[in-house]
């Protein structure tokens, strides 16, 4: 299947953290035909494994996060209005006026309420409105919402992906379904090349509440090298280029403590050696994806990031190149071709 077929469907299913469940059942069906065993843990991660061609092969964990920022049901006030609090860091200044569906007993469409321009003071007009404040409307009464709407559902954006010129899009949630869709594109390499190490793809859970499915993934796999694929500051005109990456010049390559010194220059050479287009990402400390949860598991795990060019983060209209996308998947499946069990010790050797 497509790519860019591929996140449409991920995009226009719900995976607040916390409730990725259908998300894990969507992303087996499209990793079925190319791994060899799939796999749930007791925390939700879905956990594809490719065997390699070594009798005692490296183990390489590839990582990107199936769930999305979203809101959840805190109260139904006497008038039926939904209050809400946030799951992730949603950005609030975003919220007033969208689409959003309350994911009940069945899904229920609604709008955020908004005061009209014309009855705000000058100081509403110029500050946020706080998430503890922001009503959903979804034309019922309180005793109509009540019968299928209970405190704790979670709720989304209303946002169906976007074409735009050339090979953009945008929608909600590419943050980070564009990395599960460069894992799916990595696998599909790996179905043309040869690989000595076993590779295990975790579609996480929660890293946007704390990396907790890359916690308790990592120490199941176990493995020797983890590759985080998320997404990065997309450059913008307000954004200096010092602290983002651009869209469509391939994915950007982390530096910094959280990455391994071997990874960093392998990812760059390959992708030099194959003509992968690719930027250089400063993460001088947290790099504030799963792979901070990776690479301090158990006895620590040799980690690198991939990270895809995105703007506006953390809102409905997130904006990618696909094929950053394409050129990110490429680039993990030929960093993996090149290692093999004889070179495991003297790679990682600080």
């Amino acid at each position: 299947m497509d790519i860019q077929q591929i996140l449409k469907e991920m995009i226009e299913n719900p995976s607040v953290s916390g409730f990725e469940y259908t998300m894990g059942n969507q992303i087996e069906a499209y990793l079925k035909e190319l791994a060899d065993d799939i796999k749930k843990d007791k925390l939700g991660n879905l956990i594809a494994y490719k065997k390699g061609t070594s009798e005692n092969p490296i183990k390489i964990m590839l990582a990107a996060h199936m769930d999305e920022i979203g809101l959840m049901v805190k109260d139904i006030d006497k008038n039926g209005f939904i209050k809400v609090t946030n799951i992730g860091g949603v950005d609030q200044r975003t919220l007033l006026a969208q689409e959003v569906i309350v994911h009940g007993k069945k899904d229920l469409f609604g709008v955020v309420a908004t005061k009209a321009p014309h009855l705000q003071s000058m100081e509403e007009r110029k500050s946020a409105v706080d998430i503890g404040d922001l009503l959903i409307d979804i034309g019922m009464t309180k005793e109509e919402a009540e019968k299928v709407i209970s405190i704790g559902d979670p709720i989304t954006i209303h946002r169906k992906m976007i074409p735009l010129l050339g090979d953009r899009v945008a929608g909600k949630a590419l943050d980070d379904k564009a990395g599960i869709a460069a894992m799916i594109t990595c696998f599909q390499e790996l179905e043309k090349i040869n690989h000595q190490c076993d590779i295990y793809g975790v579609a996480t859970v929660q890293e946007e509440v704390g990396t907790r499915g890359a916690i308790v993934s990592t120490f199941g796999v176990s493995p020797h090298i983890g590759i985080t694929v998320d997404v990065g500051f997309g450059k913008t005109p307000e954004l200096s280029k010092e602290d983002t990456i651009e869209l469509g010049k391939g994915p950007g390559i982390t530096l910094g403590a959280n990455i391994h010194p071997k990874i960093h220059p392998r990812l760059k050479a390959i992708a030099k050696e194959h003509n992968i287009p690719f930027q250089i990402e400063l993460s001088p400390g947290n790099s504030g994806t799963d792979a901070q949860a990776i690479q301090i598991t158990q006895s620590g795990v040799a980690t690198g990031v991939l990270s895809i060019p995105l703007r506006y983060m953390h809102t409905s209209v997130e904006t990618i190149d696909l094929r950053d996308i394409k050129n990110t998947g490429r680039l993990l499946a030929y960093f993996i071709a090149s290692l093999d069990d004889e070179d495991l010790e003297g790679f990682l050797c600080f």
